[in-house]
């Protein structure tokens, strides 16, 4: 059978051609898929993207629950607040937006 003649190439099945089209198609839609997936997995784990609820969930290793915190867990996040602040790990202007945040 010479070259370009057959299932993948020449004048093969219905006009032959066809199947490669198909997989090349399938390929490239993997492609842009997978690009999308890193794409989306790179922003989740940088954090951007997830409310102050979800990252307050991630340091007490809570991944699953989404619910607003409790009162305890409002005064502990108050509380770590002061703390930042007061070793200048923050600014007064993060502070205020911090603690006007959480309510």
């Amino acid at each position: 059978m010479p070259y370009g003649r057959g299932f993948f190439f020449g004048n093969g099945m219905m006009g032959g051609g066809w199947l490669w089209a198909v997989l090349m198609g399938l390929l490239w839609l993997a492609i842009v898929l997978g690009v999308i997936f890193l794409i989306v997995r790179l922003v989740r784990r940088d954090g951007h993207g997830h409310g102050p609820m979800m990252m307050h969930n991630m340091q007490h290793g809570d991944m699953g629950s989404m619910t607003p915190p409790t009162a305890a867990q409002h005064d502990e996040a108050v509380a770590i607040a002061r703390k930042r602040f007061a070793s200048g790990e923050i600014t007064k202007e993060q502070y205020d937006e911090i603690v006007k945040t959480l309510g």
